[in-house]
C-alpha cells in the first residue's frame, strides 16, 4: 500500500515510551499502540517483563493468554536504566517521544536519575503518565500495588463470589485494566491544546 494511500490512525506520528510491568502501564501503552501509536516497550536485560511467561504454556514457554495480548502492535528494547549508560539511552528515546507511561512505585524513577525535571528538560512538553497502587505522595506511596490488593481495597472481593462464602478475588484482573483504561483515557484527553490525539492530526495534516 503506497504510503499517502494507506489508513491514518488516530495516533499516528505519536511516540510512546513504556516503562511499565505486569499489567496496568503496558496496557495503557497497549490501546495508544491499538489507534497508531509508536510504543517502545523497555524491558530489563535477562529477564523482560514478567508477563512473558506469567501462566506460559508449552512448548515455546511464553505466555499466549498475557503477552501475545499485552504486547501487540509495540517495539522492545532491553535496557537497564538504572545504569548510566541506560540512563542516557532512555534520554535519548525521551528527546523523540510526545508521551512517557511507568508503573513503579513513586520515587522510583527519581532514585534512577529520570526525574520529571530530568525527563522535561530532555523534552519540554512530554506528557508523562504515572500509574501506582495509592497514589503518588498519599502515606502509602510506598507499598507495591497489585490488582488484588485494588480488589480488596475498593471492596469488589465482597461483591464477587457466592452467598455465605468468603470474599472472593474477581476471575480477571480488572483494576488493572480499569486503571490502565482511565490512564490511555487521560493521555488522548491531555495537553497539548486538543490532547494527544489533537497533535497526532496536525502531523498527519
Amino acid at each position: 500500500m503506497q504510503a499517502d494511500t494507506a489508513p491514518k490512525t488516530a495516533l499516528a506520528g505519536i511516540r510512546v515510551i513504556e516503562l511499565g510491568t505486569f499489567l496496568s502501564a503496558p496496557f495503557a501503552a497497549t490501546l495508544l499502540a491499538d489507534f497508531g501509536a509508536d510504543v517502545v516497550k523497555i524491558e530489563l536485560p535477562g529477564e523482560g517483563d514478567p508477563m512473558r511467561t506469567l501462566g506460559s504454556f508449552p512448548p515455546d514457554g511464553k505466555s499466549g493468554y498475557w503477552w501475545s495480548s499485552i504486547a501487540r502492535n509495540k517495539r522492545s528494547l532491553a535496557l537497564d536504566i538504572r545504569t548510566p549508560e541506560g540512563l542516557e539511552i532512555l534520554g535519548q528515546l525521551i528527546d523523540t517521544a510526545d508521551v512517557l507511561i511507568e508503573n513503579f512505585r513513586p520515587g522510583t524513577l527519581d532514585r534512577w536519575g529520570a526525574t520529571r525535571e530530568w525527563l522535561l528538560e530532555r523534552r519540554p512538553g512530554l506528557l508523562i503518565a504515572r500509574i501506582s497502587g495509592y497514589g503518588q505522595d498519599g502515606p502509602l506511596r510506598g507499598v507495591p500495588g497489585f490488582d488484588r490488593n485494588a480488589q480488596a481495597f475498593s471492596g469488589l472481593v465482597y461483591l464477587t463470589g457466592e452467598p455465605d462464602m468468603p470474599p472472593q478475588q474477581a476471575g480477571l484482573p480488572v483494576c488493572d485494566f480499569t486503571a490502565g483504561l482511565w490512564a490511555a483515557f487521560g493521555i488522548v484527553g491531555s495537553a497539548p491544546p486538543g490532547g494527544v490525539g489533537g497533535r497526532a492530526r496536525s502531523l498527519l495534516a
